[in-house]
């Protein structure tokens, strides 16, 4: 299930739990944390000021925001949307797979003959 998650960072040289970050090195670094998670597929930042970060990919955004507010600073997830793209193309797998994938046009393919050896035969006399 691929989302796009849109989270509000503050990039303005707000101070963190440890020390004061500046705002292009907040950013660096907000990038850094977003890309290191598994599922991330783009990342781009948006906004006036550049303070949020656009994530697309199978991602958990809790988890995510959890670890930009402990490293960055304030971060807060603004909206969460699926895309549908993908969902159209699972419906189209779902439907091909309720199709049967080989069709025989005449029948069984598979043809049986029947080998008789003479030596078994029932009907010939071994006395004559």
């Amino acid at each position: 299930m691929t989302q796009t998650v849109l989270i509000q960072v503050s990039m303005d040289g707000q101070r963190n739990f440890f020390r004061i970050t500046e705002g292009e090195k907040a950013r660096n670094k907000a990038m850094k944390i977003a890309v290191g998670l598994s599922g991330v597929e783009s990342l781009t930042l948006k906004g006036q000021n550049r303070d949020q970060i656009e994530v697309k990919g199978d991602i958990d955004a809790v988890k995510l925001v959890t670890l930009l507010r402990k490293k960055v600073g304030h971060a807060s997830i603004v909206s969460v949307a699926e895309d549908k793209k993908e969902e159209k193309e699972e419906e189209k797998k779902d439907e091909k797979k309720d199709e049967p994938k080989i069709k025989w046009p005449h029948g069984s393919p598979y043809v049986f003959y029947e080998i008789i050896d003479p030596c078994y035969d029932t009907n010939v006399c071994s006395i004559m």
